[in-house]
């Protein structure tokens, strides 16, 4: 395997300048396919790499249950530090696997949350009006239908603060964007880049991108249905004056917080963003974007390339 088990866990730095500068050139739908696919391929490999690591580790331990031949020097060989490294991986990927099993049970639990604050309401209505004098409102998934629990459809949620807050036609901006979220499946986005932080601490930066990336998209959406860019500015801005929470874990309107509004604000008083899937070769984002793709590439590549290397060394160690 060499070093090349090693190169999954820092290159995802390689997706940090496009990162921040893929908004600045990319329509968000573009912007948050892009840095979703790069957190999810680089966050797989991350893990391949550090589960490749447990297993030279582990099989170093007294009384593993793995073959004797799993811990000769020949297999330690083919892990640089196989000593330090390996054993190092085990509590690094138990913290890994915990920290996302541990997202994961959270996700669920806001969502059955947020849908047993709606049982009471209508079925079909949508929006959901929540008798609530604080302003607030989100998007709901839906979930699949299992054994003794029928399906529930997305909806969003709307509290009566939150319509009293608004005019009509700014309503109809709120509405629009949150179905746009629901409709584009932007919680499934949201989640994949979540876990990709999870397990590599230096993805970290591309989840708060996404998340506005979404944002941003929704905005787009919004202002395309109602046909009023000034006019879903003045909805978004109105609602985060307005906003005092938000439930953690879904997309928002307008949540409260000071950097990512105003940018929304100021991205829809502008021209429509382009609608390229990928920016000109020739900028900073044109070179970000390649840089990405590389180190997107190049990981997986080392991943695979160690993952078949120590099945070899580990196939070869084992006694027949």
């Amino acid at each position: 395997m060499g070093v090349f088990v090693f190169l999954p866990l820092v290159l995802p730095l390689t997706a940090l300048p496009i990162a921040r500068l893929a908004e600045q050139h990319l329509h968000p739908r573009a912007t948050t396919r892009l840095l979703t696919l790069l957190a999810a391929v680089l966050g797989l490999c991350s893990t391949l790499c550090l589960g490749l690591l447990v297993v030279v580790g582990t099989a170093q331990l007294r009384g593993n249950p793995l073959p004797d031949g799993w811990s000769d020097p020949e297999v330690r060989a083919a892990v640089p530090f196989a000593e330090v490294a390996g054993v190092a991986a085990i509590p690094l990927l138990a913290a890994a696997l915990t920290v996302c099993a541990a997202a994961l049970r959270r996700h669920r639990r806001i969502r059955a949350r947020t849908h047993r604050a709606l049982d009471g309401l209508p079925a079909g209505a949508d929006p959901a009006v929540l008798p609530d004098d604080e302003p607030y409102a989100y998007a709901v998934p839906g979930t699949p239908a299992r054994p003794g629990r029928p399906a529930r459809p997305g909806r969003v949620a709307v509290s009566r603060g939150m319509l009293r807050s608004l005019d009509e036609d700014e309503r109809r901006a709120l509405f629009a964007h949150e179905r746009a979220h629901l409709r584009c499946r932007h919680h499934r986005a949201l989640l994949a880049v979540r876990l990709a932080g999870c397990v590599n601490p230096l993805l970290l930066p591309l989840r708060s991108a996404v998340a506005f990336a979404a944002e941003r998209w929704a905005d787009e959406e919004a202002a395309q249905v109602v046909g009023d860019r000034r006019l879903t500015a003045r909805a978004v801005g109105k609602a985060a004056l307005v906003t005092r929470r938000a439930a953690p874990g879904l997309a928002h309107f307008a949540a409260p917080e000071p950097g990512p509004v105003p940018r929304r604000v100021a991205a829809l008083l502008g021209p429509v963003p382009p609608a390229r899937h990928w920016p000109p070769t020739l900028t900073p984002a044109g070179l970000a974007a390649l840089v990405a793709a590389a180190g997107t590439a190049a990981s997986a590549v080392s991943a695979l390339n160690a993952a078949v290397a120590l099945f070899v060394v580990l196939k070869a160690a084992t006694p027949l």
